[in-house]
């Protein structure tokens, strides 16, 4: 069975996305079709911005913040980025993050968790499938997309869905689990 990573992509003070994150890794623990789930915060993985000598492509990773972070990434078979819109886009660490590397994205599908205002992240949403298709990571049309995402979360900074995105998480979780069964053999090559 196929192992989950949520990437946390907000890393500033007072985010949402944490509470967030922690609601999409509960509801895949409860999912069927992962074995295990990586909750992995941007904040904590600490990662400079790129400063390593050599493009990702050749995987010659000198320092071993990459090395860890490479490690991290190649053992999820699939992942969903918790992400917020600023400025009708996707957020620089995120970026980063997956600049760092380049194999380890390779033949994943991801699902995408978008937060914001009255767009719910959408902006932010499609401008990141323009640099994940050029990974080969298959981004699942299946998503999660909350609006106002204040409105969810109470004085503890805890996330309560409504039944719209409890449908809207299971129906992407389930698509993960059959886009990454039909990646798996060119992930294998």
């Amino acid at each position: 069975m196929p192992k989950l990573g949520i990437i946390v992509a907000s890393t500033r003070p007072g985010r949402v996305g944490l509470p967030v994150a922690q609601w999409v890794e509960k509801e895949a623990g409860t999912h069927a079709g992962f074995d295990e789930v990586d909750l992995i915060d941007l904040a904590e993985v600490g990662l400079p911005f790129m400063d390593e000598p050599n493009h990702p492509r050749l995987g010659q990773y000198t320092h071993q913040h990459t090395r860890d972070w490479s490690a991290r990434v190649a053992a999820c078979d699939a992942f969903v980025f918790v992400m917020p819109e600023y400025n009708s886009g996707f957020n620089a660490e995120l970026k980063n993050a997956i600049d760092f590397l380049h194999r380890e994205w390779l033949y994943k599908p991801v699902g995408l968790a978008t937060y914001g205002g009255v767009s719910a992240g959408t902006r932010a949403a499609q401008m990141i499938k323009q640099v994940v298709t050029t990974l080969k990571m298959t981004p699942v049309f299946e998503a999660v997309s909350i609006p106002f995402v204040q409105q969810f979360l109470d004085e503890e900074a805890v996330f309560t869905p409504n039944e719209l995105l409890e449908g809207a998480v299971k129906t992407m979780l389930d698509e993960l689990v059959r886009t990454e069964a039909a990646l798996r053999p060119l992930r294998a090559a």
